[in-house]
């Protein structure tokens, strides 16, 4: 009985034993099908929302610190890159420790000779204070073994990410640069901030309409030109008539975003989105063509008085006598004050100034970087006398963004689009709104294509680009009225002008009368030839070959020009 009391306890505990085994694996997998239960959930969450797009620790890793900006082409403009920095730490040698071995004046010295634009001063001082801090940020290899040369174990230099702009001071103004806080500043750094900083979008290039082949002939040219006639600065824009797109945008005298000084950051200040300036003649197609548009010009032959206007103690006076009377082709190839102002007056205050709303002269230009200037607007009531400067391009200031947005719509068949930095794919350009009737601006093609036949255009006529546009020379304000020995000059163009496609806008800030210009200070002698030059070099490289067998018709306005009657 004894035995097989035994054996039944045995089985008993076998059973036990098994049931608990059972369990056990049970409970295992229970345990497996949990997880790959919460596994397929998270599979499922991931595939239904954008988080699933995003990079995983790994990935991030082996992405750059910061996206990469290109131009349209696809040629690099700003990435991120490692590079040596030289840090200065006074506690390397150890707590109550000199920091340095030799004096501070001694090895100022020797970082003056690998670094030459080194302020040795300022950095003797920082070494004699004992004060931690960077010396240089983006130091090459080669200067990094050569401090290291020095054997001073308190310069120390950590391995960083740092941005690297390739191109150089080329296009600065619309790039801005990095600070040392890997936040974007000024320009596009600025505007694209977070999504060149976020995992899940720095990994694809950014590309902008700048295009680095006319971006660069456009600084080339307008840096030629302060040169040549002893400007003080220079500004210059091209412009894609049909999208808005900005192919090159230039401000001189330019920063260098490598190398953020106390110089650079004063040349940060952008003279075309954010300085405004009263551009003068150049405004007089506008005023031309709002009258043309409302009915107030329907016969091109009609003359206008070309004597002084009175207009209270005020008298509007062109710069030397351009005869009796003119009409309207005359005006513009001549670049009357008076007749444009008589213009302006007959087509009325709110008409112009519905006109210039409605090509955004009363707002901040549009377009992505931040620095955009608020133009000098006139207010909401014009009087009389306004109204007729404005019909010349005084009493209103603006930026040269806003002017060849107005000249994109004079050309373009009549609509004004917003400016852009972006790179826009087939059917992406806004719609914009109209400002002019289609046959306006066609009018407008043939009255600029004769300005730079006829006019005060003619440096500018590049050819076989059939290029038309219009100078204008303005006395910049000053403390006391207008000071005569400062002058702005625009030349305001687009090409070829049988099928605009392109605005180009080229200004001289202060420029002297010199032996280049046949010392003469106005655009058609300075602004009006760097357009002439430009255009040659970037038409075949943005798809417009000179041909001479082409041209916009003016056969019909050619009879009221006297300067076309010996043709």
């Amino acid at each position: 009985m004894a035995v097989a009391s035994g054996r039944v306890q045995l089985v008993t505990v076998r059973q036990r034993s098994l049931t608990v085994a059972r369990w056990r694996v049970l409970w295992i997998a229970f345990g497996f099908a949990f997880i790959a239960l919460i596994a397929l959930l998270r599979i499922t969450y991931l595939g239904m929302s954008d988080h699933g797009l995003r990079a995983t620790s790994l990935e991030e890793a082996l992405l750059p610190p910061r996206g990469e900006i290109t131009d349209r082409n696809g040629v690099p403009l700003a990435r991120a890159f490692p590079a040596y920095a030289l840090w200065f730490n006074p506690q390397a040698m150890g707590e109550g420790g000199a920091p340095l071995v030799h004096a501070p004046r001694e090895v100022a010295a020797k970082l003056k000779a690998i670094f030459p634009d080194l302020d040795e001063k300022r950095v003797a001082a920082q070494f004699a204070a004992g004060r931690q801090g960077y010396i240089r940020r983006r130091v090459l290899p080669e200067e990094a073994n050569l401090v290291q040369d020095i054997g001073e174990l308190a310069l120390e230099m950590p391995m960083e990410n740092d941005r690297h702009y390739p191109q150089g001071s080329m296009g600065a103004h619309v790039l801005g640069y990095v600070a040392a806080d890997g936040r974007g500043r000024v320009g596009m750094e600025q505007v694209l901030d977070e999504h060149l900083r976020d995992p899940a979008t720095r990994g694809t290039p950014v590309a902008l309409s700048i295009d680095v082949r006319v971006q660069g002939a456009l600084e080339d040219e307008l840096r030629r030109g302060m040169k040549l006639n002893d400007a003080q600065g220079a500004a210059g824009i091209v412009l894609d008539v049909d999208t808005g797109e900005v192919l090159a945008l230039a401000s001189l005298p330019e920063f260098d975003p490598n190398k953020i000084d106390a110089r650079g950051q004063s040349l940060m200040f952008n003279r075309v989105t954010n300085q405004v300036y009263e551009l003068g003649s150049t405004f007089k197609p506008i005023t031309v063509a709002a009258a043309i548009d409302a009915g107030v010009i329907r016969d091109l032959g009609k003359r206008y008085d070309a004597s002084p206007v009175q207009v209270g103690r005020f008298t509007i006076r062109d710069s030397h006598d351009l005869g009796a009377s003119l009409n309207p082709i005359e005006t513009l190839i001549h670049s009357s004050n008076t007749v444009s102002a008589r213009i302006a007056d007959e087509l009325g205050p709110e008409r112009l100034r519905r006109t210039m709303i409605d090509l955004g002269m009363n707002e901040r230009p549009y377009i992505e970087i931040p620095a955009r200037g608020f133009p000098l607007w006139p207010g909401k009531k014009w009087p009389r006398l306004t109204n007729m400067t404005v019909g010349f391009g005084h009493s209103i200031a603006v930026t040269p963004l806003h002017l060849a947005s107005a000249y994109a719509a004079l050309v373009n068949g009549g609509i004004w689009r917003p400016a852009t930095l972006q790179k826009l794919g087939a059917g992406e350009a806004p719609k914009g709104r109209r400002v002019f009737k289609a046959s306006t601006s066609s009018r407008m093609r043939q009255l600029l294509r004769a300005i730079s036949v006829y006019g005060t255009g003619r440096n500018a006529n590049a050819p076989g680009y059939r290029v038309g546009g219009k100078t204008g020379s303005a006395e910049k304000p000053g403390a006391n009225g207008y000071r005569k020995s400062a002058v702005v000059s625009t030349f305001a163009a687009a090409f070829p002008m049988d099928r605009p496609r392109y605005v180009v806008i080229a200004m001289l800030d202060e420029p002297r009368g010199t032996i280049a210009s046949s010392y003469q200070r106005t655009a058609a002698w300075n602004a009006a030839p760097i357009v002439g030059r430009l255009i040659p070099r970037i038409g075949p490289l943005i798809g417009v070959r000179p041909d001479d067998t082409r041209d916009v018709d003016i056969s019909d306005i050619r009879p009221l020009i006297p300067e076309a009657a010996g043709e």
